[in-house]
């Protein structure tokens, strides 16, 4: 029997209304999988002002914002995450490079509040956005937490935006394999790019690429699901892949949106345009892996 592909989730903490908000799928998420929940704050020790300095010395200040970071978070979130039951994780420095170095350590998945707003037009630079290019785990996003409630643990609908390029195959195992374990229907969709609709192109001749491109699609898909074991509904869009996707995502009634993310950080970061554009603008909560 395959092991359980989520069995410890990390969530990081900084006593936000948004954090407060991202709380019940953090629970969800937890009761789909039986998985451990485990708090995570991070504090800048070094985050003092003039008057605490002229007041007192410096590892005095610094053990001062410790112990009350310390308090905080054994008190945040208790009566959903009880501390006996649910650790909390205090760290020092900054937030993004110690919470996807404390993720390496045996973490399965991140849930990560967004901040409404502020998320959709400053992901870049943001924590979360650091996190998703830094971590090497799967990670949970959600821009309307304080909106809208998670769907009752019986509504389990699983989406999975799915490329055709090398890394497909790995993406695929994931979302299958989350599939078998919170026992949840999996649907897959595909983006053909087409031609700009201004560019002079002939009909006739754009059908023929579209045409070709979506048999060489399907072909693929079907070799990825036979390779992964899966028999899942496949629903392949075209026109801009953004646009394409985030329309085809708001006809599903799903709970998640998994899509992938690059293997390796590189140059560019993980986070590439079309990850960004899907986090920051997907109707329903991403697990970007």
């Amino acid at each position: 029997m395959a092991t359980a592909i989520i069995k410890n989730i990390l969530f990081p903490v900084d006593f936000s209304a948004s954090c407060i908000a991202m709380a019940p799928y953090v629970k969800r998420a937890a009761g789909l999988f039986s998985a451990n929940v485990s708090l995570v704050h991070v504090f800048d020790p070094a985050s003092y002002n003039g008057f605490e300095l002229y007041m007192g010395r410096l590892p005095e200040i610094a053990e001062e914002h410790e112990e009350i970071a310390r308090s905080r978070l054994d008190s945040f979130l208790s009566a959903e995450f009880p501390v006996r039951e649910h650790p909390r994780i205090l760290l020092a420095g900054d937030a993004a490079t110690r919470i996807a170095e404390i993720a390496r350590d045996g973490f399965n998945l991140i849930i990560m509040p967004t901040h409404a707003g502020t998320f959709r037009q400053m992901l870049f630079g943001s924590t979360t956005a650091k996190v998703l290019n830094d971590a090497d785990c799967p990670i949970l996003t959600s821009n309307h937490a304080p909106k809208i409630a998670p769907r009752p643990l019986a509504h389990r609908e699983l989406l999975c935006a799915l490329g055709v390029d090398e890394d497909a195959e790995r993406v695929l195992r994931f979302a299958n394999q989350v599939a078998i374990d919170a026992h949840c229907n999996l649907h897959l969709i595909h983006a053909i790019q087409t031609a700009d609709r201004d560019l002079s192109v002939q009909l006739d001749l754009e059908e023929q690429v579209q045409s070709q491109k979506r048999k060489r699609a399907v072909e693929r898909i079907a070799d990825l699901q036979r390779a992964v074991g899966l028999q899942a509904p496949v629903r392949i869009v075209a026109g801009p892949i953004k646009e394409s996707l985030l329309e085809a995502v708001r006809g599903f009634d799903a709970d998640v949106l998994i899509i992938g993310r690059s293997p390796q950080s590189g140059v560019n970061g993980r986070l590439r345009d079309l990850t960004y554009a899907m986090v920051r603008d997907s109707p329903v909560s991403v697990v970007s892996v």
